[in-house]
């Protein structure tokens, strides 16, 4: 049986024109498309939203994608987006007074919501929609600390305020049990969201909460992690989500997926497009196992799989210490020269 979201979305689909000349009225129909800025509804025509269903089935109307940052998603985030949500709840009120449908009452969403399982992939997928966007939160901030860049992240990282955190044996009495948390979309080869990644804060310090774990995963991990952009020919697959983005920071348009640990690395799902794929893994024994167990599963298939190394510890220990020049310049020295030109920031 589908959830309420995923039936109003394909909902909003059969009338997706309807729903673009509402919420994104900056942009046009072109052919099949309505083009348009971004989730946003700036003027442009980076974001195309399909209005029909593909012949073969596999574009679904209503999907959209954004060519610029490689976001892509329905158009419940659309309305989101477009309208200012901070709350899946909220969003699912406005598209259903846009269908004329009738709202769901509150105690019955709350009732169903109670019923999810923790640690399965529906609970991961509720903690998901309950999130909010990053900017302007403890979550901005703490990227910022680590000289990483907040924005262009929506359909990847959001923000709980109020995150549950269950103590360890090794956390002391009097551990709060809600921290701030910076949440992570983990998907499979679809976009489907399979889990979370949790990263709890101290807002006080906006780095790290001191708690025993500040870093736990839910949900279906194996395969899948957490993505940035698009899934195309060349790639990178890399282990935490702060090394990942310390090597978009200086190659922005090169899709890459966070696995989560060097384990998850090794079993990544390689997208049917894949030909090369760049590992940045961190400089020990697991992320060169993690290289050589994946240099041993390509084989045979046509995929080149290339070692990224750190000097330091991980990429974001060189980016900090070395600053994105000199990152850059370490990048370009391991990279084909093709990738290079095509994906380095000059």
């Amino acid at each position: 049986m589908d959830s309420p979201a995923r039936d109003i979305a394909r909902r909003l689909g059969e009338c997706a024109e309807a729903v673009c000349r509402r919420y994104l009225a900056a942009g046009r129909k072109e052919g099949r498309y309505w083009l348009v800025g971004d989730t946003r509804n700036a003027p442009g025509q980076s974001l195309y939203v399909r209005l029909s269903t593909s012949a073969d089935g596999r574009g679904a109307a209503g999907k959209w994608t954004d060519a610029h940052t490689g976001e892509h998603g329905d158009l419940l985030d659309i309305i989101a987006a477009a309208s200012g949500h901070h709350s899946m709840r909220e969003t699912l009120e406005e598209a259903r007074r846009f269908l004329s449908l009738p709202q769901v009452d509150a105690h019955l969403q709350n009732a169903r919501s109670a019923k999810a399982r923790p640690g399965t992939a529906e609970a991961a997928r509720r903690l998901w929609a309950a999130s909010k966007p990053i900017e302007r939160t403890v979550v901005s901030k703490y990227l910022e600390g680590r000289v990483l860049t907040s924005s262009g992240h929506g359909q990847a990282l959001r923000f709980h305020p109020s995150c549950y955190y269950r103590p360890s044996r090794q956390d002391s009495p009097d551990t709060p049990r809600a921290w701030p948390a910076m949440i992570a979309a983990v998907t499979d080869l679809h976009g489907a969201i399979t889990g979370v990644h949790r990263t709890w804060l101290d807002p006080a310090t906006c780095s790290k909460a001191q708690i025993t774990t500040p870093r736990r995963a839910m949900g279906g991990l194996l395969g899948n992690g957490v993505r940035f952009g698009l899934a195309g020919p060349v790639m990178v697959a890399a282990e935490g989500i702060e090394t990942t983005l310390s090597l978009r920071h200086v190659l922005p348009e090169l899709p890459m997926i966070a696995c989560l640990s060097a384990a998850h690395l090794a079993a990544v799902h390689f997208p049917p497009a894949l030909r090369r794929l760049y590992v940045g893994c961190d400089n020990d024994t697991a992320g060169e196992n993690a290289v050589a167990t994946l240099q041993h599963r390509v084989a045979g298939t046509g995929i080149e799989v290339i070692a990224l190394k750190p000097s330091g510890d991980d990429f974001n220990t060189d980016l900090q210490a070395d600053g994105a020049e000199q990152l850059a310049m370490a990048l370009r020295a391991q990279l084909f020269g093709d990738d290079a030109a095509a994906f380095l920031r000059p």
